[in-house]
């Protein structure tokens, strides 16, 4: 369900390299969730997961300020909204609110896949140089006159 797949790089190693560690855990739940492991098994891999994911928004956000992405507030209001309701799940799991379902891991699934392809590939070319970002305008300064 969790699959790396080469389709989903965006030729930026230090990114590539935490997607994949995001399939990587997203699978660990997955697979904790069909083993029967339990609240306690799965609520440790899903705050794993969710720690990952803002060290991984974190660095993907730094990257795009440095850069200049003309989009940065667009993609962090994603990475924001997708971080609120992660918060909520995880939180309403671990009261015991909600069960991990396979609705949701498909909707993780389908998150992952669709984030990538479909949206951190369009900072792609600010990333590796070749758009360059757009200049700051320049500072107004008033005559002393």
């Amino acid at each position: 369900m969790f699959e790396w797949k080469d389709e989903y790089s965006v030729n930026v190693v230090s990114i590539d390299a935490q997607h994949r560690v995001l399939f990587q855990i997203a699978g660990e739940l997955h697979a904790a969730m069909t083993a029967g492991q339990g609240k306690a098994g799965c609520s440790k891999v899903l705050n794993r997961l969710v720690q990952y994911t803002a060290t991984h928004f974190s660095h993907e956000e730094r990257l795009m300020r440095e850069r200049r992405y003309p989009d940065f507030d667009k993609h962090k209001a994603l990475h924001d909204a997708l971080t609120k309701q992660v918060l909520k799940f995880e939180a309403d799991f671990n009261s015991g609110q909600v069960m991990l379902t396979v609705q949701l891991l498909q909707f993780l699934q389908g998150w992952l896949t669709n984030h990538i392809r479909n949206t951190d590939t369009k900072y792609v070319p600010y990333l590796s140089g070749k758009i360059a970002a757009p200049a700051e305008a320049p500072k107004f300064e008033p005559s002393m006159r």
